[in-house]
């Protein structure tokens, strides 16, 4: 045997092969040993001041609100790459933010970074098409393409990406979440992809803007989902009790909205989905797909209904574009999908995944349950599609406008060109300090006018209708995996009004849990408030709002919940998103004619916010350029005095007594204010009549600030303007600086977050009273309200 041949048999024996075997097992034993754990390439780790879970609006606006305001360190965790939310990866391009206002369909007031994201759409539209508002659709005067969108958000998180304050993480959804003493320490996030791969953020603050508030869930945070009982927050459109049908699981219905480009004459009809049957779709047979409007006569005329212009994006042909411009989505009720009295198929689908879970609310599945959802989400979507472009087309006849010319846009990178999200109307509500409920907001009438709470705590304004989609399916045969359509319940359904209203600070804080956040719809409300509170606008407010909690927390380390029981800190916090952070204020009280670059609109709110300058009646104008009444700054003023550090008590007058101004009498409104006044301060001696209802001019202010010994604008006397008729705005800058020079009253800190409290002995405990320091609930404060004592 030759040297060659015994070398060879050598190493090829089975006792050779065992040692080199552990001999490569123990070598790569100690090089993997002498690795540093944190270098795995399965996991990555970051530490953060604040973690903001989610890409959607809300995140976005937390993210740039708080590297305004100068937080150092920012991990922004996306499941997916785009953001922007309702926007863009959600597709609803045309924003919903109307309002009544004299009868009348209108914009509610933009402020905030909301505004800002407006005038960026605007720009942008400018610069494309020639026009901001090209799309003349039906729900809304605005509309962006979601490719745009989400570049505008791209745009307006960059200078912060790029200073280093903010880090964006893509494609990661929350696994496990870590608390300390009831404290949220981190987040564990896997790929939304396969993969071992993990990521932790370690943060001092975590903000949940996720779409089914994961991180709350995940944390053991106290929430709900679903329908709330009326024995919960006593709500006259709660049901009493979970009906056998749908149990605990219904809710807003999600929907999967279909953007439509068109191409220029080209059949685009898709292929017939699996599940697909035209008796789920009989709703659009009874009406027309398109109709020849342009909303010259406004958003929401009859006139423009159609699921064409409902949501188009894009007008090219009223508008005069080129060929091929022309866009539109489909966001129609017939696409609606509730989420329970599932198909069969997804009953068996979701049981073999985990048995029970077809039973959850969605908000308790897992990701991938979810999926199994989803995807049948979608299908439901392209069948109804695939439904405008056969029958109603062969019922309709041929037009340029037809559906069956439109294909779904490309724009999204997506494989079955949908968007890379659903539009989610109702999520987890978090258990927060106060939970908003339907009796703070609903309205008589369709004229909204203002909330019956307006708490003292408000982080910004709001107004939309208790708006529910269809949430329960009707089987229209004995298959439930056969057709089906959505039908709305009786007390959930799309025409309850509410008046304007006010979200308070406590509704972003848990109840228990410490270094927690919510944000998006992850946020204190009831399920028929969250029917009222989803918009593109109002989810950024809850955002901005959330983020400057945070902010404020990361400076004074402190929890949120000391923030919030510490009104000093809570006025502090709304000054300074009134007063914007490198952008337009934020609107606190729904004033309909306060723009935040106004010079009173500072004044306007904070006065408001404190129950000084209350709206009359049902007016929703704050009227700026309106002169003021001398009765009218008689009240405001008392107030004012009334809202010092010291305040003078009520003068002990019997409201029998005779009135001390034959103009003012027994029963007016205003006589304990101006007799107030008068006993207060330097009014000696006084003239016969008080002329209530005449004009105060600047001199009337001066001298009455003067007599009372409070601070007077220098400028009140300059100028020969004595004489000058006193404006609303004006008035409200003069009176907000007395305030700001001598400060105000506040009550101690934390009395009433106690849960037993009754701070202003109403008998409503401090957690259920909105109003806390107001017994009447007439949204004056009981400490600055005029009383008569007898």
């Amino acid at each position: 045997m030759s040297a060659k041949a015994l070398h060879t048999d050598a190493y090829s024996s089975a006792p050779f092969n065992i040692m080199r075997s552990l001999v490569l097992l123990l070598t790569v034993f100690v090089c993997w040993s002498m690795l540093p754990a944190q270098t795995s390439a399965a996991t990555l780790n970051i530490e953060a001041d604040l973690l903001i879970v989610g890409g959607n609006e809300s995140a976005c606006a937390a993210a740039v609100q708080a590297a305004r305001l100068g937080v150092k360190r920012i991990v922004l965790v996306n499941d997916i790459d785009w953001l922007g939310g309702e926007f863009s990866a959600e597709g609803v391009g045309c924003l919903d933010e109307w309002t009544l206002v004299k009868g009348r369909h209108a914009n509610f007031p933009r402020s905030g970074l909301f505004s800002e994201v407006v005038q960026r759409i605007r720009a942008h539209n400018s610069a494309k098409y020639g026009l901001a508002s090209p799309g003349n659709a039906f729900c809304g005067t605005e509309t962006i393409e979601p490719a745009a969108a989400a570049k505008i958000f791209e745009e307006l998180v960059e200078p912060h990406v790029k200073s280093g304050a903010l880090r964006i993480e893509r494609g990661w959804q929350p696994l496990n979440v870590m608390v300390e003493k009831g404290r949220v320490m981190s987040v564990e996030f896997e790929r939304t992809t396969s993969g071992a791969e993990r990521l932790t953020v370690q943060a001092k603050m975590t903000m949940d803007a996720s779409d089914w508030g994961d991180v709350i869930r995940l944390s053991g945070a106290k929430y709900g989902a679903g329908p709330d009982l009326r024995s919960r927050f006593g709500e006259p459109s709660a049901p009493e009790s979970f009906d056998d049908a749908v149990g605990a699981q219904e809710m807003n219905p999600i929907s999967w909205c279909l953007v439509l480009r068109e191409t220029g004459g080209k059949d685009a009809t898709i292929p017939k989905p699996a599940s697909y049957d035209p008796r789920s779709f009989a709703a659009l047979d009874r009406i027309p797909p398109w109709v020849e409007s342009d909303m010259s006569t406004g958003m929401y005329s009859s006139s423009g209904n159609s699921p064409y212009t409902h949501r188009r994006l894009v007008d090219r042909w009223h508008n005069g574009f080129a060929p091929g411009t022309e866009a539109t989505f489909l966001n129609y009720p017939t696409q609606d999908y509730p989420l329970c009295q599932l198909p069969q198929r997804l009953v068996d689908a979701l049981e073999k995944d985990e048995p029970g879970a077809s039973k959850k609310n969605f908000v308790n599945l897992t990701p991938r349950q979810r999926a199994i959802v989803f995807a049948d989400i979608k299908e439901h979507a392209l069948g109804m599609l695939y439904h405008l472009q056969t029958v109603v087309h062969d019922r309709v006849g041929d037009f340029p406008q037809s559906f069956r010319y439109m294909a779904l846009t490309e724009e999204f990178g997506t494989a079955d060109r949908l968007p890379p999200k659903p539009y989610v109307r109702e999520g987890l509500r978090l258990e927060a300090l106060y939970m908003v409920r339907e009796q703070d907001i609903r309205a008589e009438g369709r004229q909204p006018a203002w909330a019956k709470a307006m708490p003292t705590d408000s982080v910004f304004g709001f107004q939309f209708n208790i708006d529910f989609h269809p949430t329960r399916r009707r089987f229209l045969t004995e298959d439930r995996n056969g057709p089906w359509q959505n039908v709305h319940t009786p007390s959930r359904g799309w025409h309850t009004d509410t008046d304007r209203a006010v979200f308070p600070l406590r509704g972003l804080v848990p109840v228990e849990m410490k270094g927690l956040i919510g944000a998006g719809k992850n946020i204190g409300v009831s399920s028929v408030v969250q029917s009222a509170l989803r918009l593109h606008g109002q989810m950024m407010h809850a955002g901005q709002a959330g983020a400057t909690l945070a902010w404020m927390c990361l400076r004074d380390g402190v929890e949120p919940r000391e923030i919030a029981g510490d009104m000093s800190k809570v006025r502090e916090l709304q000054l300074k998103l009134v007063r914007g952070c490198d952008g337009p204020g934020l609107l606190l009280w729904p004033w309909h004619d306060l723009a935040p670059d106004a010079a009173y609109f500072e004044a306007a709110n904070m006065l408001a916010v404190r129950g000084i300058w209350q709206p009359e009646g049902t007016n929703l104008f704050f009227e700026p350029e309106k002169p003021v009444t001398r009765r009218e700054l008689a009240r405001l003023i008392v107030r004012v005095c009334r809202a010092l550090p010291e305040a003078k008590e009520w003068p002990r007058v019997n409201e029998n007594a005779k009135p001390l101004y034959q103009d003012v009498f027994a029963d007016d409104a205003d006589r304990r204010a101006i007799e107030a006044m008068i006993a207060w301060g330097d009014f000696q001696p006084t003239a016969p009549q008080f002329n209530p209802d005449g004009v105060a001019n600047w001199n009337t202010l001066h001298a009455w600030l003067t007599r009372l010994g409070l601070p007077v604008a220098k400028g009140l006397l300059e100028g020969g303007r004595t004489n000058q008729p006193l404006l609303r705005g004006e008035a409200a800058q003069f009176l907000w600086r007395v305030l700001l020079q001598r400060g105000e009253w506040l009550p101690e800190k934390g009395t009433w977050l106690k849960p037993d409290g009754d701070e202003d002995g109403d008998r409503v405990k401090n957690l259920e009273d909105a109003m806390p320091f107001d017994a009447d609930n007439n949204r004056v404060l009981d400490r600055i309200e005029a009383r008569l004592s007898k």
